[in-house]
């Protein structure tokens, strides 16, 4: 007997394999299967994976895999007659004008192909467990504001972290700056607060880290002997670039990889914490009340090529209030210094 479409042996059969695109070239798996099918949930995803139901140029992949232009995917066939509903571009219900208003007032810099947002303290850039308010979702209840085209994220910032973040208005902008950050080509610089003062005053910390779950949450932390099968390479250059006493340092911290919480775990790491930071804490050194608790670690600046024009985006992002707040209370004036 032959299954038919509405049979749940035919909604998993692979169809006619689809063709990776140009403008697609260099996008992970996850996010090409985000873009062409928005109604499929990542942990769906992640099953048709595990099971080899979905494959590229028929080999089985892992969904950070990255997809070049004229490869072929295979999608089940129910997956892709889903698709055929053109995706809404309308807010989502409860986008409230507040909202909208949110996103305007972080806009720091837009054109036709990106824009770039000063992304506020406490505000996830992507959904999770739990979380049902960020900047993805919001930025797609905006479809309408950018010409019907829903906003693409490129990197990511963790939920506390302020400051620069880029965003494609394209899925051709998308995919170009995504190699850019994939290769490592795109220049950022990082402002903090720590405790006490790094010795010597700049250098580089290169120390591979693994997760590790702990009582707040997922940690990241520094991998131990065995552990290379899961280690990931991370490296990040800092300068002091003033001091509060011996007692904190303001601090440029420069990435060269994009691990998450890198910069958090690695100051860990070299024994100097950034202040306010409840996932790698260390005992207080201001009075209570003297300065924000909340953590001081600011994306301050992006330079990467341009997606389309033979120039580059060159942002810097001020400070938030809290930091802002924090330097006038030491005497630091931020201000005086570039990125």
């Amino acid at each position: 007997m032959t299954d038919t479409p509405d049979t749940p042996g035919a909604h998993n059969m692979p169809a006619k394999p689809l063709q990776v695109a140009k403008d697609e070239h260099g996008l992970r798996l996850d996010r090409w299967f985000r873009l062409r099918y928005p109604d499929l949930t990542h942990s769906h995803l992640q099953k048709l994976l595990r099971t080899g139901q979905i494959r590229l140029d028929s080999k089985r992949v892992k969904s950070n895999a990255r997809v070049e232009a004229g490869q072929q995917v295979r999608v089940p066939r129910g997956i892709q007659q889903d698709a055929k509903r053109p995706p809404s571009v309308k807010p989502p219900p409860g986008l409230s004008k507040r909202d909208r208003d949110e996103i305007e007032r972080m806009i720091i810099f837009e054109d036709d192909a990106v824009v770039v947002l000063n992304k506020p303290f406490g505000l996830a850039v992507q959904g999770g467990t739990g979380t049902r308010r960020h900047i993805d979702g919001l930025m797609a209840g905006m479809a309408d504001r950018f010409g019907g085209k829903r906003p693409r994220l490129v990197h990511r910032l963790d939920r506390d972290t302020t400051g620069v973040l880029l965003i494609a208005k394209t899925r051709d902008a998308a995919s170009k700056l995504g190699q850019v950050f994939s290769s490592r080509s795109a220049s950022k610089t990082y402002w903090a607060l720590v405790k006490g003062v790094p010795r010597p005053p700049q250098g580089k910390v290169e120390a591979a880290l693994v997760k590790a779950s702990g009582p707040d949450g997922d940690r990241i932390r520094k991998s131990e002997a065995g552990e290379q099968d899961k280690a990931m390479h991370a490296a990040t250059h800092y300068a002091v670039i003033e001091t509060v006493a011996n007692k904190a340092a303001w601090m440029s911290l420069k990435p060269v990889t994009g691990r998450q919480h890198q910069l958090r775990a690695h100051m860990d790491i070299l024994g100097h914490p950034i202040i306010g930071d409840n996932k790698y804490p260390s005992d207080p050194i201001f009075a209570e009340g003297e300065i924000d608790t909340m953590l001081h670690l600011h994306a301050r600046r992006l330079i990467i090529p341009h997606p389309t024009l033979a120039t580059k985006i060159d942002i810097t992002a001020p400070l938030p209030d809290h930091m802002r707040r924090t330097w006038k209370t030491l005497g630091l004036d931020p201000d005086r210094y570039d990125a």
